[in-house]
């Protein structure tokens, strides 16, 4: 079905007919004679509502709906059964018995309605009033429309074009006296409508583009944005849930109605979504340009705007054209809703309306029929109520289960009764359950503000209507449920990519509260427990609104954490709640002097304090965080004031929370490991490098990988003697605890042999036999090592071993370069080793430079640096302290490959001043 709605102005022709044809017929019929057309004698069209329906059965019901609903918009109650009668049978005559489409267009005028339904099957004879033998029988298939229209229209007629059939009727208003469109008899004080102290109405006028441009002063008192505020704003951005329930419609849809009442939320300036009663009017100005005039009250006194209500739908299940209509479709309306909150709406609305109550409200069983869920209400405080959860069995006896119809004539003989209806005003209440082949899927109830308005014959009518629509309600529930489950799913894997991305425990903390708020909560706090002994720390928090975290941070700083229970599942923590009311309390009586003290110095701290109490005031509830069999913290989660979490939301939190808890514990242990290899790494590098007269030394050293493992490079400088110092760069195989281990081994075991007074190659020989000593533990190692003596000239004689690792290379002041040693075996492979050591004397300006071969090795594709590459580089460095000789190789080398590199490297330089710097 297609619909299309233009409000006001002076619209063109109807539907254009084409050109007239010879045997085109137009007859317009009265109720009592045959006379000329006179539709151009007709008031100004001021609205239109257009649709079209496809050649099915179901359209007609579809049809039925659409005229009912747009001449309810209208105000045009009085001619209502007439039109949808008549709209049915001529939609019948167009989608069942012809077999094509049917276009339905409803026109308002000043003094009535004009009905148009056009078919597709122009060659249909058009039977005359007065012609019986052409009229048939009433129990005739077709033609029943026509003979229908002559008897309720005021006019009525046919078009004929090549292509079509145009039957419409119009139907008039009544007259009426001035000022008694709609009356209700007086009412005692005590059964008047209950309203909280002064009735605010909001008035809202919204242009023809959804903005709104006028906003009064009542509704900057109902919902705390000034007009400054939200004029230019779309309405929709203001609405929240439930968008006009009841109809398959938005608020966006609605305002383009030419006629509108309803129920919706408007999301207030302290974020909470206020239950308002609307009604919509399509207006336009003197320029024609259109708008809508939008009041707005509480929902709960929503009788100020309320029309009256129609008279209940009959039992009896007849249709207008005598076949029986579907006992879901009468009490439900058509078109039903196609999401499960729509129908639940509706379900409620109508159910006060059949018993003329003042609210009703439906709830739906857990999985486990242990509880009911508030999922519909109208006439309560829904924004408080909704997601509340109460007992099946609430008590004993029959009227305490929920299982069994019941019927309370006064609640205030039996408090508590019906937990839902607390502090609500409702003195009687009818209650009845849904049920499906036998299990309880919920409980629809209906209430009163005065007593014994209910008995168990109202109950039979509300259990008879429970009873049509609970298979309805059950599988549009299972239906979300469905959707819900797939959405839930698609939601864990991809908390599971995320937290799986990381082994950063603060980033892994960020993760897990932004991926509940706002999807499952408003705000969400994450305590971590470092240890068995230690206690919960409050970690992280996070709500939608970033203006509130520090107050809810300070608020929960100040409070006992929860209690670290291994028991899986969400347990309600009603603590943060409690304390955030009595110091809004508080801070509201010191505003207004009543506990001393200058009011001027409070009142600044009086909106923070009452925003943090309705950002924390709703649900809590708190999970553990669960890992290796600890609870190792505990993710809180949060609604505003006066709301709940649903069900199916809660099972979702506690999946997210295992998955978050390995998360957390993994990158702890992460972090464990990586903050021991780091001060493992640092234990086996020199503290700091000495001070040599005459030479300018420097080293720089970068590890592989995300510094979780201890690498196999190592370097050292240190005084042998007075005037004569070691020097050591060595690369082991491999990295991990026995790397590191062989590292520390050669590290140490230099100095001493050194300071023993042993050659060079003496050191390195014990060394080798200490490696090979290590047995299934030894790795071989590259070691350069040498012995440095500056000398009184100006130079620094060198003597070095060069056991495997690559060349050190040196740097004339000419700019050439060239290797200063010769290689020779490496150490930990073989236990018989003839080394020599080499002398190489720096004159001023030179520099020795020793690497591993992290640099050397350094790829891109199947280019590597290499110790040609390396030499190229050195040769651009005459002139260089060692430092910046350090910091142009490891910039060559980082540049050559884009890559992150892959091994260690180390970087040891040594110059001699030139004749000019000393």
């Amino acid at each position: 079905m297609t619909t299309g709605v233009i409000p006001g102005g002076q619209p063109p022709e109807p539907r254009p007919t084409g050109t007239r044809m010879p045997h085109q017929r137009r007859e317009q019929v009265g109720r009592g004679s045959l006379h000329v057309d006179d539709r151009s004698r007709s008031s100004v069209i001021t609205a239109r509502a257009a649709a079209s329906f496809e050649p099915v059965g179901r359209s007609v019901a579809t049809a039925r709906a659409f005229v009912r609903d747009t001449l309810q918009g209208w105000g045009f109650a009085d001619v209502i059964d007439d039109a949808v009668v008549l709209t049915s049978e001529l939609v019948t005559n167009a989608v069942v018995h012809a077999g094509t489409s049917a276009d339905v267009l409803c026109l308002r005028t000043e003094h009535g309605v004009r009905v148009e339904v056009a078919d597709r099957y122009p060659e249909r004879e058009v039977p005359l009033q007065g012609s019986p033998a052409t009229m048939g029988s009433p129990d005739r298939e077709g033609g029943r429309g026509l003979q229908l229209c002559a008897a309720l229209a005021g006019r009525w007629g046919v078009d004929y074009t090549p292509t079509h059939k145009n039957v419409w009727f119009q139907l008039d208003l009544p007259e009426r006296p001035v000022g008694t469109r709609a009356a209700g008899p007086p009412l005692p004080a005590d059964l008047l409508p209950l309203a909280d102290g002064r009735v605010r109405v909001a008035v809202v006028q919204i242009d023809r583009k959804g903005a709104i441009t006028a906003w009064n002063e009542d509704a900057e008192e109902l919902f705390g944005h000034s007009a400054t505020q939200v004029t230019g704003r779309p309405l929709t951005d203001l609405a929240a849930w439930p968008h006009t329930p009841g109809t398959g419609t938005g608020v966006a849809e609605a305002l383009r109605l030419s006629r509108w009442e309803g129920t919706y939320g408007i999301r207030a300036a302290d974020g909470r979504v206020n239950p308002v009663y609307a009604s919509h009017l399509r207006v336009r100005d003197a320029g024609g340009e259109p708008s809508t005039v939008c009041l707005l009250v509480r929902e709960h006194e929503r009788a100020v705007l309320q029309t009256p209500a129609r008279v209940p739908v009959s039992d009896t299940g007849q249709s207008a054209d005598g076949q029986g209509a579907d006992p879901f479709e009468v009490f439900i309306g058509s078109p039903a809703p196609d999401d499960l909150d729509g129908l639940l709406q509706r379900t409620v609305e109508r159910a006060r309306d059949m018993l003329d109550g003042d609210s009703a409200f439906l709830l739906l069983a857990t999985d486990d029929e242990t509880e009911l869920e508030v999922r519909a209400s109208t006439g309560l405080p829904s924004a408080r109520q909704r997601f509340a959860r109460v007992p099946v069995e609430a008590g004993p006896g029959r009227y305490g289960s929920a299982r069994m119809p019941a019927v309370h004539d006064d609640l205030a003989a039996v408090p508590g009764a019906v937990p839902l209806l607390a502090g609500t005003g409702m003195r009687s209440v009818v209650t009845v359950p849904l049920k499906v082949e036998g299990r309880l899927t919920g409980s629809l109830g209906v209430a009163a503000e005065a007593a014994g308005r209910y008995s168990n014959e109202e109950a039979l009518r509300l259990q008879f209507a429970a009873d049509r629509i609970a298979l309805a309600v059950e599988s549009a529930r299972l239906g979300e449920l469905e959707r819900l489950r797939r959405g839930s799913l698609s939601f864990l894997v991809e908390a599971s990519d995320l937290l799986a991305g990381t082994l950063d425990r603060d980033q892994t903390l960020a993760l897990m509260a932004q991926m509940t708020v706002p999807t499952l909560a408003t705000w969400c706090a994450v305590y971590t427990i470092a240890d068995p002994a230690s206690d919960p720390y409050l970690s992280y928090v996070l709500h939608e609104d970033e203006d509130l975290i520090d107050g809810i941070k300070s608020l929960l700083s100040k409070i006992a954490p929860p209690d670290p229970v291994p028991t899986p599942g969400a347990r309600v923590w009603p603590v943060p709640g409690e304390v955030a009311h009595r110091a809004a309390l508080r801070s509201s009586m010191r505003s207004l002097g009543l506990s001393g003290g200058p009011t001027h110095q409070i009142t600044s701290g009086m909106g923070p304090t009452l925003a943090v109490a309705g950002a924390v005031g709703g649900e809590t509830v708190v999970l553990p965080l669960v890992a290796r069999n600890r609870v190792i913290g505990m993710l809180t989660l949060g609604k505003p004031a006066d709301e709940h979490f649903r069900q199916e939301i809660l099972e979702l939190a506690e999946d997210l929370s295992r998955r978050a808890a390995l998360a957390l514990d993994n990158a702890r242990l992460y972090s464990e490991r990586t903050a021991i290899s780091q001060s493992l790494q640092r234990s086996l590098l020199p503290p700091a490098l000495p001070t040599i007269g005459g030479v300018d030394v420097d080293v720089i050293y970068r590890a592989a990988g995300e510094g979780n493992e201890v690498g196999g490079d190592f370097y050292d400088l240190f005084p042998i003697r007075d005037g004569v110092y070691g020097f050591a760069i060595g690369d082991v195989c491999g990295t991990g605890p026995n790397a590191a281990a062989v590292t520390g081994l050669a590290r140490h075991a230099l100095r001493l042999l050194a300071r023993e007074g042993l050659s060079g190659p003496a050191v390195l020989e014990r060394l080798n036999s200490a490696i090979l000593d290590e047995g299934d533990r030894s790795r071989f190692l590259t070691l350069l090592y040498g012995e440095m003596r500056p000398q009184d000239d100006g130079t620094a004689e060198l003597k070095v071993v060069c056991a495997g690792h690559p060349l050190p290379l040196r740097l004339r002041q000419d700019g050439s370069v060239e290797a200063a040693a010769e290689p020779q075996p490496l150490l930990g492979v073989i236990d018989e080793l003839e080394l020599y050591e080499q002398t190489v004397t720096l004159d001023p300006g030179d520099v020795l430079l020793c690497v591993t071969d992290g640099v050397t090795e350094r790829r891109e594709g199947t280019r590597m640096l290499g110790d040609d590459g390396l030499a190229d580089v050195l040769a651009t460095c005459t002139g260089l302290t060692a430092g910046a000789v350090a910091a142009r190789i490891m910039r060559a080398v980082e540049r050559f490959a884009s890559d992150a590199p892959s091994d260690d490297m180390a970087i040891l330089a040594m110059r001699v001043p030139g004749v000019q710097e000393s």
